[in-house]
Parts: C-alpha cells; sequence; structure tokens
C-alpha cells in the first residue's frame, strides 16, 4: 500500500495595523502586537518541511522571517489571499453599518446569497480555495507544511475538511495568530482529512 501522512498547519496573521477591519486585499502590515502574537505561537520550534503563504504582508512578512530563521523553503500562493471585500474594505463594522444599514446583517445571514459592493463572490472565493488547497496537497504529499494565511481562508480550508455547507462559513472562529491543524491520511483510495485541533495547541501544537 502507497501509505503517506501529509500535515498541514494553518496559522491566521497576528493584528494588523489599525485593528479589526475588513481588510480582505488592503495590504496593511503587523503592528507590533501581532508580529509578537506569531512570534510567541511560533516560538523556536521547526517541524516543518515547508511554509506557504499568502501574499499579503500581514502573512508574507511573518512567513519569509521565520523561513529564513529556520532555513525553510517559502512559497509564496496568490491564491490564498483574503476573500475581497470590496468597497468594504478599511472599514470597521460599525462603519459599515452606518454607511450600509441592514447589508452586514445579511452577509452573515446568507453570505453565498449577498456580496459586499465590489467584493468577490462568497462561490467563487470558496472555489479559489479549493484550488489553492488541493494544490498545496498535491505539491507537498507526506511532508509536513505550515500554511500561513487568514482567518476567511482557513474556514474554507476547513470547509473544505469537514464538509460543511457553505452558508455556515463564517461560523468558526479563528482568532489571530491561532493554530489549526489538519492531518490527512492518504494511500491507494480517497486521503482522509482530519481536523486534529481548532485555535489550540499553544503548548504543543508544532508536535
Amino acid at each position: 500500500m502507497n501509505r503517506y501522512t501529509t500535515v498541514i498547519d494553518l496559522m491566521r496573521h497576528g493584528e494588523p495595523e489599525g485593528g479589526r477591519l475588513f481588510r480582505g486585499s488592503k495590504d496593511d502590515p503587523l503592528s507590533a502586537t501581532g508580529w509578537q502574537q506569531m512570534r510567541t505561537v511560533a516560538a523556536e520550534f521547526r517541524p516543518w518541511q515547508a511554509v506557504v503563504s499568502s501574499p499579503l504582508r500581514r502573512c508574507r512578512e511573518f512567513a519569509e522571517e521565520l523561513a529564513t530563521r529556520h532555513g525553510l523553503p517559502v512559497e509564496i500562493d496568490p491564491l490564498f489571499r483574503e476573500i475581497g471585500f470590496g468597497d468594504w474594505e478599511g472599514l470597521s463594522a460599525e462603519q459599515v453599518e452606518v454607511r450600509h444599514p441592514g447589508a452586514l446583517a445579511e452577509y452573515w445571514r446568507a453570505p453565498e446569497g449577498y456580496t459586499p459592493p465590489g467584493g468577490e463572490p462568497l462561490v467563487r472565493f470558496d472555489a479559489r480555495i479549493e484550488a489553492a488547497w488541493d494544490g498545496l496537497l498535491e505539491r507537498h504529499r507526506g511532508a509536513h507544511v505550515l500554511l500561513v494565511c487568514h482567518g476567511g481562508v482557513i474556514r474554507a480550508c476547513l470547509r473544505q475538511v469537514l464538509g460543511l455547507p457553505l452558508a455556515n462559513l463564517w461560523r468558526i472562529d479563528v482568532p489571530y495568530a491561532a493554530p489549526t491543524r489538519v492531518r490527512i491520511h492518504g494511500d491507494h483510495g480517497e486521503p482522509v482529512p482530519i481536523l486534529e485541533f481548532l485555535n489550540g495547541g499553544f503548548a504543543g501544537w508544532w508536535l
């Protein structure tokens, strides 16, 4: 049997400059707090054979620092960028509500049927992340990889893994710098992905 195990550790970026906003493709860097959050979680542990990152600065700059420190290859994959929020980008939830009354509630209630003006439809985003996830697993089959990305991206990856309805995507909480692990067991049949932990493992997630 051609058996293998692939381990993907997903890590959301830390706090960006400007605090909590709808960012999407808005390319803000990490704040000092955000850098500290990510460095604390990663510490000096290096079980990974490669680091993959979103191209956006709040992910990429930390991924490159970590990869350089540990002598690991780093791969910047544009498919793992965050969902685009269009006219909402750079706004807080309160500002969105003032400018577009009721729109935010509609988006949380039925995100597959409502797209922020100028934003990326959730169905299209989900298809993009499915392609990115499948490509990651193909390129790094049998390896242990760190994926540094975004809250929306992690939710979409987990939707693929767990077979969740697209309408429930935003019901998964993903805090800043939180680590999540998916382990994929494969042989000649269909690979079996297992969610090993979500938003945890600070005392040993690298093992």
